[in-house]
């Protein structure tokens, strides 16, 4: 593994998972305990949008990464998280299904209390993400 290929993988966020929303597959990101409070003391109760951008990366040799950057309309948050495709496609799909994306703490029950939902306002957007990710992760064979 070259050496940017490494400082890549040591940068990937390893909480991600999904749970049942009313019979749909939400993505959900687990952020750390303390950044998840800050950033709900910041938000919680406000109006507010979040801009999420999904910036695809690829080596050509068939591995993916995306960071998807969170930009909070409230508390000056920006939130920068990277994923390595590779291994969290049904993510993305999810993603792509539901257009929705939960933030979590480590010590919450995913799905039921502590989770922060949020709408993606571009579908498509993200359609185009995984079509784009899914033709990165062919470049391997």
């Amino acid at each position: 593994m070259d050496d940017e290929m490494k400082e890549l993988m040591d940068k990937v966020h390893v909480g991600i998972t999904s749970f049942n929303y009313n019979g749909t597959k939400v993505p959900c990101v687990i952020l750390a305990e303390k950044r998840f409070d800050e950033i709900m003391a910041k938000v919680a109760g406000k109006p507010l949008s979040v801009d999420t951008n999904l910036n695809i990366l690829q080596n050509g040799l068939g591995n993916v990464f995306v960071e998807m950057a969170l930009t909070f309309s409230e508390g000056g948050i920006d939130e920068k998280i990277l994923l390595y495709a590779n291994e969290s496609l049904d993510f993305f799909e999810s993603l792509a299904t539901t257009s929705m994306l939960a933030l979590s703490s480590p010590h919450s029950q995913v799905g039921k209390d502590n989770v922060f939902m949020i709408q993606l306002p571009r579908p498509e957007k993200i359609a185009n993400a995984l079509d784009i990710i899914k033709k990165g992760l062919q470049a391997k064979g």
